[in-house]
């Protein structure tokens, strides 16, 4: 009778079925670790992901209580910055959901893409912010409205053309941050962060000069203006030690991506569009009595 050879493997040759199913089995069950825990890991995904529902929770729950007065509201400004709000707060919601995106090479691309959306819409309410408090106009009408966006459209889309250009003209990971030590990026980041962390400082520094009547007569203004100064210094201090390889830079500018995408929208919530939801509207000018007063714009009157 004829000698039946059978072909023998072993578990490490890659031609062996048992060889080839541990390895599919261990490729998927690094993937679906990576997946369930994020790229950055699990704690920087939970930081990320818990404030940013808890604020669309609280924000849908305040939309429903006032839902009456926001339509019978008279600030189209008002209006149309709680609508942006709205559509920023999804986004950031997405991005921080989305974290795994960033260590999929098939999803890079709409990784880029929601990055792109998400950080163009925090950065035009940062910067219409500003130049809306600076007017110190809360009931402008459609004139100053449209003039307010389009300087703040302008500069966003500025930002927005060169950071298309960087990532998807010169393949320069901006919004990869795993594994990423690329100069180039660091170096675009850093004159981002320089930018804001100047345009902060000078208004910072209007407010202690002989020009601080140029200013609104708002505490909370300040208060905003002095937070993001910190901030953005943060940011640019953690960019230019990247830069030059420094891990502790990158431990950093880590910490200062968790707490804006965490901590911004509630923050301008607060700031911005919290008053317009008091029940009646002698309270809010009361609010705005009250900082001026404590700011000692009215001492004069009793010299």
């Amino acid at each position: 009778m004829g000698t039946i050879l059978l072909p023998v493997f072993s578990s490490s040759d890659a031609l062996s079925p048992i060889g080839s199913f541990s390895s599919q089995l261990n490729g998927d069950v690094r993937g679906l670790t990576a997946a369930s825990s994020g790229c950055h890991g699990m704690w920087y995904s939970a930081l990320l992901v818990a404030p940013s529902v808890l604020f669309a929770i609280y924000l849908a729950i305040s939309a429903i209580r006032n839902i009456k007065k926001f339509f019978l509201g008279r600030s189209f400004i008002m209006i149309s910055y709680y609508a942006l709000l709205w559509i920023t707060t999804l986004l950031n919601l997405a991005w921080c959901s989305l974290q795994e995106w960033e260590c999929s090479p098939g999803k890079k691309f709409l990784w880029n893409l929601l990055s792109l959306f998400t950080l163009s819409g925090m950065l035009f309410l940062e910067i219409s912010l500003v130049a809306f408090l600076l007017k110190a106009n809360y009931s402008g009408g459609m004139e100053a409205l449209l003039h307010n966006f389009i300087v703040s459209g302008t500069l966003v889309g500025v930002d927005v053309l060169l950071k298309v250009i960087y990532v998807f003209g010169f393949g320069i990971p901006l919004f990869i941050g795993v594994g990423s030590s690329h100069w180039s990026k660091w170096g675009v980041w850093t004159i981002h962060k320089l930018l804001l962390t100047a345009a902060y400082g000078f208004i910072l520094f209007v407010h202690f000069s002989k020009w601080r009547d140029k200013l609104p007569p708002r505490p909370s203004f300040y208060n905003y203006i002095a937070v993001m100064f910190v901030v953005s210094a943060l940011a640019f201090f953690a960019s230019g030690l990247s830069a030059f390889g420094v891990r502790f830079g990158i431990w950093l500018y880590n910490f200062t991506v968790i707490s804006y995408h965490s901590m911004y929208l509630p923050f301008l919530y607060v700031t911005f569009l919290a008053d317009f939801f008091q029940e009646e509207d002698f309270l809010l000018e009361n609010a705005y009595y009250s900082e001026m007063r404590d700011a000692g714009f009215f001492d004069s009157e009793w010299d």
